[in-house]
């Protein structure tokens, strides 16, 4: 039996159809990471970060006021929403922007501001406008957001500026979620924005996505969204589970450890969804006999009961690392939520043991797996042109995953018992990396990210007017170079963090939203094991 529980979120499905990339530039030629030159420069960095704390500090800062020079670029005179990206130059944006571009901008804002790039005033202008903005997008009656708007005129966007394409109206539980999160956000960073914060939030039924008997063990799961119309040729199931008008829902259910746990998260902070539906979420898929012998590997683990729930709390094995997977094995599905959820406090034995080891993983593939001599995998644009998902294949459930390079190269380790291992890759091809993913990675392997970061500055054209361009395809040298409002927004939010003492963190975590997530957090024990290297000692 092979279910497709999680697809790529709306958003990052439609941002493969945003508006045509720059033309890739070329770099100097690298040795080859599969000679011995190149090994040797995978492992052994030619440019290094400071190691001193304060030099680190300065630089991370540099970073962070290049990249809101990206997102200012965003914004839409008019409105004070920003778009969905913007060109390498920072004069052309997009004419699009989601609920999660927006989202992503107000916490992005409220990071400017702590890091002294702008001033409270010019913060809480910007926000209270964007809000303001907000509240005059139309919405569906369950006070839920559509996935696309006009930033410049506020309406709904039924045809693709770029192509001319016909749009069907969706709307997406976890685009709404990081809008929801970045609401219950700057309520309390901006405290002159909460009743109008509070407002839009009141109307936000995250309980329309909620299939009550969606997942086996008991317990409810989230669609991925709905469409106000058929959706024909595409799958659909006409209901609707708060008793409204009808609408059609998206045939897959969020069910994989990803970062559409965020939605899970707002629906059980907001007291909109049980707090039992967080363990109808699969950590992996089952192990016993061959019925999911479709996933990546087979997963070791227990089956543990919380609230009255069981659970089958799985990990893969992954070059001596043990681990959570996600869904596609990228660094934004493990990562993401951690921007505004403080995961590694909440969830020390669970989700903050797995972050470590997933860090671990992804640096293990860029620098020794695959040779690349630099690492961090996750969707981006493509130097190519377009859109595209990647990861690290064998730290993602779905069985023909995410992969890093541009040849699609993928590795079998085989499912015990029912899928035998196929052989391991000769070498693998061109690697996308892409800076969003080391700046997620720095909490949890910050020297080793600065390297990183340093290093692809330092050997290609990778760094612009607003910081980082967004990805880099490390042997052919060609450089995305355009700037995406959500993965601008996911530099700043880790930059925000580390710099600021957690600044995200305490303002979504405050008050009742800690009083209701955090316990459930708690509760779970995975057995994630490190590296030799990083295991304590």
């Amino acid at each position: 039996m092979r279910a497709r529980l999680r697809v790529l979120t709306t958003t990052l499905a439609a941002s493969a159809i945003t508006a045509a990339l720059a033309a890739p530039v070329n770099a100097p030629a690298l040795a080859d990471p599969g000679t011995a030159a190149g090994e040797a420069s995978a492992n052994a960095p030619r440019e290094r970060a400071p190691r001193d704390g304060k030099r680190q500090d300065a630089l991370l800062r540099t970073f962070a006021a290049d990249t809101w020079k990206s997102l200012a670029a965003m914004v839409a005179p008019a409105t004070g929403l920003p778009s969905d990206g913007v060109s390498g130059d920072l004069t052309t944006p997009d004419k699009v922007t989601s609920p999660t571009n927006i989202g992503g901008y107000m916490w992005s804002t409220v990071v400017a501001r702590d890091l002294g790039l702008i001033g409270a005033a010019d913060a809480e202008a910007r926000i209270a406008r964007a809000i303001a903005s907000v509240e005059r997008l139309d919405r569906h009656e369950s006070g839920q957001f559509f996935n696309w708007y006009d930033p410049a005129t506020l309406k709904v966007v039924t045809t693709w500026p770029s192509t001319g394409a016909p749009v069907k109206p969706f709307l997406s539980s976890v685009d709404n979620a990081w809008l929801a999160g970045a609401l219950m956000t700057v309520r309390n960073a901006v405290p002159s924005t909460a009743a109008a914060a509070n407002r839009i939030l009141k109307g936000m039924d995250f309980a329309a996505y909620y299939d009550p008997k969606g997942a086996p063990n008991g317990t409810g799961l989230l669609r991925g969204g709905f469409w106000v119309n058929p959706p024909d040729p595409d799958c659909s199931i006409k209901g609707n589970y708060t008793g409204g008008t009808d609408v059609y829902y998206t045939c897959h259910v969020y069910g994989a450890p990803a970062e559409t746990r965020m939605a899970t998260y707002v629906g059980i902070a907001l007291g909109r969804l049980p707090a039992q539906h967080y363990f109808g979420l699969y950590r992996t898929m089952g192990h016993k006999d061959c019925d999911f012998g479709w996933q990546e590997t087979r997963p070791e683990g227990t089956t543990q009961t919380h609230l009255g729930i069981k659970v089958f709390e799985g990990t893969y094995g992954y070059r001596g690392i043990r681990l959570v997977p996600t869904w596609g094995g990228s660094m934004f599905e493990a990562l993401m939520p951690d921007l505004l959820v403080p995961e590694r406090k909440w969830a020390p034995t669970s989700w903050g043991r797995n972050h470590p080891a997933y860090v671990a993983a992804q640096i293990e593939h860029g620098l020794r797996e695959a040779k690349y001599g630099y690492w961090g995998f996750s969707p981006s644009n493509d130097p190519d042109g377009g859109y595209r998902e990647y990861g690290v294949d064998g730290i993602g459930i779905q069985g023909d995953g995410y992969t890093s390079d541009q040849e699609r190269t993928q590795t079998d380790p085989g499912y015990e018992g029912c899928r035998p291992a196929a052989p391991a890759p000769a070498s693998f091809g061109d690697g996308v990396v892409t800076p969003h993913a080391a700046f997620l990675a720095l909490p949890y392997a910050r020297n080793a990210a600065l390297d990183n970061l340093v290093k692809l500055k330092a050997d290609f054209p990778s760094y612009g007017p607003g910081g980082f361009y967004d990805a880099v395809a490390v042997r052919s040298g060609k450089v995305s170079r355009r700037y995406l409002s959500l993965d601008q927004s996911m530099v700043m939010g880790a930059l925000g963090n580390v710099l600021a003492g957690g600044t995200l963190h305490r303002h979504f975590g405050a008050g009742e939203v800690a009083g209701r997530l955090k316990p459930v957090l708690g509760l779970e024990t995975w057995n994630v094991v490190l590296p030799p290297a990083k295991r304590p000692r």
